[in-house]
């Protein structure tokens, strides 16, 4: 069947309403699906930030678990000496009470400064750095005994150390008998006070004898 022109005239108007309407079905399709995609991309943004906001409350409250849990014993690491800075006036008079509570002959000392220690008995101290102080002492001794008096006088000192190394000599000549009034022996040790704390050395280092 074909149409006259005076059909086409007819349907002019009806065909281009219908192509204008196609048009605008195209367009308000592609805008609600571009509506569509940004209502997406704003809900996982959202959801992103919901979902960091849970972890970021989650993880607080695991620090302040944390926090309470470990805050009484780091308080009393604090309180001993073993947190902050080092106590070496403490460390010398110490020596002094030993020495005189035991009768001790001379004992020599010096102290070095500062440095980092990482043993490998501690591999992990999170944010903190472990530091020793080196002393170094040299113990005149009627017997071992006094070596022993010395070691469970530091006992008492809160502060954490370590009898690294210690070495007992008889000086040439020295008498056996230990009812000698004078030093039978000499014992010459190392020793390592520990402070965890943030790394800085001290100055210079304090020395002498008692």
């Amino acid at each position: 069947m074909s149409l006259s022109p005076q059909d086409w005239h007819k349907l002019r108007f009806p065909v281009i309403g219908l192509g204008a309407a196609l048009i605008l079905v195209g367009v308000l399709i592609g805008y609600a699906d571009q509506y569509r995609n940004e209502n997406q991309t704003a809900l996982q943004a959202q959801q992103n930030a919901l979902s960091a906001a849970r972890q970021k409350y989650q993880s607080s409250g695991l620090e302040k678990e944390t926090i309470v849990q470990y805050l009484p014993i780091y308080n009393e690491l604090l309180g001993n000496g073993y947190i902050g800075e080092e106590h070496r006036i403490e460390w010398i008079e110490t020596l002094r009470k030993i020495h005189a509570q035991n009768k001790l002959f001379s004992i020599d000392y010096s102290i070095g400064l500062q440095e980092n220690y990482k043993p490998s008995f501690i591999p992990n101290l999170g944010n903190f750095t472990l530091h020793r102080s080196i002393m170094s002492l040299k113990l005149d001794m009627l017997h071992e005994g006094d070596l022993l008096a010395l070691v469970d006088g530091l006992r008492e000192q809160t502060t954490p150390y370590i009898v690294r190394d210690c070495e007992i000599k008889r000086p040439v000549g020295a008498a056996v008998n230990i009812k000698n009034v004078a030093a039978n022996m000499q014992a010459n040790c190392e020793i390592d006070w520990l402070t965890l704390r943030d790394p800085q050395l001290t100055g210079v280092a304090p020395a002498g004898a008692l």
